[in-house]
Protein backbone atom coordinates (compact mmCIF):
# COMPACT_ATOMS: atom_id res chain seq x y z
CA UNK A 1 0.00 0.00 0.00
CA UNK A 2 1.20 3.53 -0.85
CA UNK A 3 1.05 5.62 2.33
CA UNK A 4 1.91 8.80 0.39
CA UNK A 5 -0.50 10.06 -2.29
CA UNK A 6 0.21 12.84 -4.79
CA UNK A 7 -2.74 14.48 -6.54
CA UNK A 8 -1.83 15.44 -10.10
CA UNK A 9 -3.96 18.14 -11.70
CA UNK A 10 -3.91 20.92 -14.29
CA UNK A 11 -6.12 22.61 -16.86
CA UNK A 12 -7.11 21.06 -20.18
CA UNK A 13 -4.10 20.70 -22.51
CA UNK A 14 -1.58 21.39 -19.76
CA UNK A 15 0.15 18.03 -20.18
CA UNK A 16 -1.14 15.99 -17.21
CA UNK A 17 -1.08 12.73 -19.16
CA UNK A 18 2.54 13.27 -20.26
CA UNK A 19 3.56 13.90 -16.65
CA UNK A 20 1.61 10.86 -15.43
CA UNK A 21 3.36 8.68 -18.05
CA UNK A 22 6.78 9.90 -16.91
CA UNK A 23 5.98 8.98 -13.30
CA UNK A 24 4.71 5.58 -14.49
CA UNK A 25 8.01 5.07 -16.37
CA UNK A 26 9.75 5.52 -12.99
CA UNK A 27 7.73 2.63 -11.55
CA UNK A 28 5.09 4.72 -9.80
CA UNK A 29 1.48 3.51 -9.74
CA UNK A 30 -0.79 6.07 -11.43
CA UNK A 31 -4.54 6.10 -10.82
CA UNK A 32 -6.52 7.99 -13.45
CA UNK A 33 -9.78 9.55 -12.18
CA UNK A 34 -11.21 9.51 -15.72
CA UNK A 35 -10.61 5.74 -15.98
CA UNK A 36 -12.22 5.20 -12.56
CA UNK A 37 -15.19 7.31 -13.69
CA UNK A 38 -15.63 5.04 -16.75
CA UNK A 39 -15.37 1.89 -14.60
CA UNK A 40 -18.06 3.20 -12.22
CA UNK A 41 -20.62 3.36 -15.08
CA UNK A 42 -19.51 0.19 -16.89
CA UNK A 43 -22.11 -2.15 -18.38
CA UNK A 44 -23.83 -4.10 -15.60
CA UNK A 45 -22.86 -1.62 -12.86
CA UNK A 46 -25.25 -0.41 -10.16
CA UNK A 47 -24.60 3.22 -11.20
CA UNK A 48 -25.53 2.56 -14.85
CA UNK A 49 -28.78 0.88 -13.74
CA UNK A 50 -29.67 3.97 -11.66
CA UNK A 51 -28.78 6.35 -14.55
CA UNK A 52 -30.97 4.34 -16.95
CA UNK A 53 -33.87 4.29 -14.47
CA UNK A 54 -33.59 8.06 -14.04
CA UNK A 55 -33.00 9.24 -17.62
CA UNK A 56 -34.47 6.40 -19.67
CA UNK A 57 -32.98 4.01 -22.23
CA UNK A 58 -32.02 6.87 -24.60
CA UNK A 59 -28.79 7.24 -22.60
CA UNK A 60 -27.76 3.70 -23.59
CA UNK A 61 -26.03 2.50 -26.76
CA UNK A 62 -27.52 -0.45 -28.67
CA UNK A 63 -24.91 -2.60 -26.86
CA UNK A 64 -26.29 -1.56 -23.46
CA UNK A 65 -23.38 0.69 -22.54
CA UNK A 66 -23.57 4.33 -21.45
CA UNK A 67 -24.01 6.74 -24.37
CA UNK A 68 -21.86 9.55 -22.98
CA UNK A 69 -22.78 12.02 -25.71
CA UNK A 70 -26.52 11.57 -25.11
CA UNK A 71 -26.10 11.91 -21.34
CA UNK A 72 -23.82 14.95 -21.72
CA UNK A 73 -26.46 16.73 -23.84
CA UNK A 74 -29.07 16.19 -21.10
CA UNK A 75 -26.95 17.26 -18.14
CA UNK A 76 -25.44 20.33 -19.81
CA UNK A 77 -28.88 21.72 -20.57
CA UNK A 78 -30.44 20.86 -17.17
CA UNK A 79 -28.67 21.91 -13.98
CA UNK A 80 -30.89 19.64 -11.80
CA UNK A 81 -29.94 16.64 -13.93
CA UNK A 82 -26.24 17.48 -13.61
CA UNK A 83 -26.59 17.81 -9.83
CA UNK A 84 -28.38 14.45 -9.59
CA UNK A 85 -25.69 12.76 -11.68
CA UNK A 86 -22.86 14.31 -9.65
CA UNK A 87 -24.50 13.20 -6.40
CA UNK A 88 -24.68 9.65 -7.75
CA UNK A 89 -21.24 9.36 -9.31
CA UNK A 90 -18.83 11.51 -7.27
CA UNK A 91 -18.94 9.37 -4.08
CA UNK A 92 -18.44 6.20 -6.15
CA UNK A 93 -15.52 7.73 -8.07
CA UNK A 94 -13.89 8.94 -4.83
CA UNK A 95 -14.29 5.49 -3.31
CA UNK A 96 -12.78 3.85 -6.40
CA UNK A 97 -9.75 6.18 -6.36
CA UNK A 98 -9.15 5.59 -2.63
CA UNK A 99 -9.40 1.80 -3.07
CA UNK A 100 -6.89 1.85 -5.92
CA UNK A 101 -4.53 4.09 -3.93
CA UNK A 102 -4.69 1.62 -1.04
CA UNK A 103 -3.91 -1.23 -3.45
CA UNK A 104 -0.89 0.60 -4.97
CA UNK A 105 2.46 -1.07 -4.30
CA UNK A 106 4.91 1.68 -5.30
CA UNK A 107 6.56 3.81 -2.54
CA UNK A 108 4.04 6.55 -3.31
CA UNK A 109 1.26 6.78 -5.88
CA UNK A 110 -0.19 9.44 -8.15
CA UNK A 111 -3.91 10.12 -8.58
CA UNK A 112 -4.51 12.08 -11.77
CA UNK A 113 -7.60 14.22 -11.08
CA UNK A 114 -8.34 16.90 -13.71
CA UNK A 115 -10.94 18.64 -11.48
CA UNK A 116 -9.19 18.14 -8.13
CA UNK A 117 -9.59 21.78 -7.06
CA UNK A 118 -13.03 22.27 -8.64
CA UNK A 119 -14.46 19.20 -6.87
CA UNK A 120 -12.66 20.01 -3.58
CA UNK A 121 -10.80 16.69 -3.40
CA UNK A 122 -7.69 18.06 -1.66
CA UNK A 123 -8.38 15.89 1.40
CA UNK A 124 -7.76 12.72 -0.62
CA UNK A 125 -4.07 13.49 -1.20
CA UNK A 126 -0.93 14.39 0.74
CA UNK A 127 0.46 16.74 -1.91
CA UNK A 128 -1.02 18.60 -4.86
CA UNK A 129 1.11 18.73 -8.01
CA UNK A 130 -0.11 21.20 -10.62
CA UNK A 131 0.99 20.97 -14.26
CA UNK A 132 0.94 24.52 -15.57
CA UNK A 133 1.44 26.35 -18.86
CA UNK A 134 0.17 29.49 -20.59
CA UNK A 135 -3.51 29.44 -21.59
CA UNK A 136 -2.48 30.01 -25.21
CA UNK A 137 -0.48 26.75 -25.08
CA UNK A 138 -3.43 24.91 -23.52
CA UNK A 139 -5.54 26.04 -26.45
CA UNK A 140 -3.13 25.07 -29.24
CA UNK A 141 -2.26 21.71 -27.65
CA UNK A 142 -5.90 20.75 -27.17
CA UNK A 143 -6.76 21.84 -30.72
CA UNK A 144 -4.04 19.67 -32.24
CA UNK A 145 -4.85 16.71 -29.93
CA UNK A 146 -8.67 16.70 -30.14
CA UNK A 147 -9.27 18.51 -33.44
CA UNK A 148 -11.78 20.60 -31.47
CA UNK A 149 -13.07 24.09 -32.21
CA UNK A 150 -11.43 26.99 -30.38
CA UNK A 151 -14.77 28.15 -28.92
CA UNK A 152 -15.46 24.68 -27.51
CA UNK A 153 -12.05 24.51 -25.81
CA UNK A 154 -12.45 28.03 -24.41
CA UNK A 155 -15.81 27.01 -22.90
CA UNK A 156 -14.17 24.01 -21.19
CA UNK A 157 -11.39 26.27 -19.88
CA UNK A 158 -14.02 28.69 -18.53
CA UNK A 159 -15.80 25.84 -16.72
CA UNK A 160 -12.53 24.94 -14.96
CA UNK A 161 -11.02 27.08 -12.21
CA UNK A 162 -8.54 29.76 -13.24
CA UNK A 163 -4.81 29.15 -13.45
CA UNK A 164 -4.28 31.50 -10.52
CA UNK A 165 -6.73 29.65 -8.29
CA UNK A 166 -5.30 26.23 -9.18
CA UNK A 167 -1.75 27.41 -8.48
CA UNK A 168 -2.88 28.74 -5.11
CA UNK A 169 -3.56 25.14 -4.03
CA UNK A 170 -0.30 23.73 -5.42
CA UNK A 171 2.34 22.21 -3.17
CA UNK A 172 4.49 21.61 -6.26
CA UNK A 173 4.31 23.05 -9.77
CA UNK A 174 5.59 21.63 -13.05
CA UNK A 175 6.05 24.33 -15.66
CA UNK A 176 5.19 22.55 -18.91
CA UNK A 177 5.84 25.46 -21.24
CA UNK A 178 9.25 24.15 -22.29
CA UNK A 179 10.45 21.03 -24.12
CA UNK A 180 10.08 17.36 -23.20
CA UNK A 181 13.60 17.04 -21.78
CA UNK A 182 12.90 19.85 -19.30
CA UNK A 183 9.62 18.17 -18.34
CA UNK A 184 11.36 14.82 -17.81
CA UNK A 185 14.07 16.41 -15.63
CA UNK A 186 11.42 18.17 -13.55
CA UNK A 187 9.53 14.90 -12.97
CA UNK A 188 12.71 13.07 -11.96
CA UNK A 189 13.56 15.79 -9.46
CA UNK A 190 10.07 15.66 -7.93
CA UNK A 191 10.23 11.84 -7.89
CA UNK A 192 13.32 11.92 -5.66
CA UNK A 193 11.58 14.36 -3.31
CA UNK A 194 8.42 12.24 -3.13
CA UNK A 195 10.47 9.12 -2.40
CA UNK A 196 12.03 10.90 0.60
CA UNK A 197 8.68 12.25 1.79
CA UNK A 198 6.98 8.88 1.47
CA UNK A 199 9.82 7.25 3.44
CA UNK A 200 9.51 9.91 6.15
CA UNK A 201 5.75 9.37 6.40
CA UNK A 202 5.96 5.57 6.54
CA UNK A 203 8.69 5.62 9.19
CA UNK A 204 6.63 7.78 11.59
Amino acid sequence: MSEFVVGLTGGIGSGKSSVASLFADLGIDVIDADVVAREVVAKGSDALAKITAHFGSEVLTPEGELDRKALREIVFSQSEAKQWLNNLLHPRIREGMVEQAKAATSPYCIIEIPLLVENKLQHLVDKILVVDCQEKQQLTRTQSRDQAHEAQIKNIMKSQCSRQERLRYADDIIDNSGDFDALKANVQQLHQGYLLQSHDKSSK
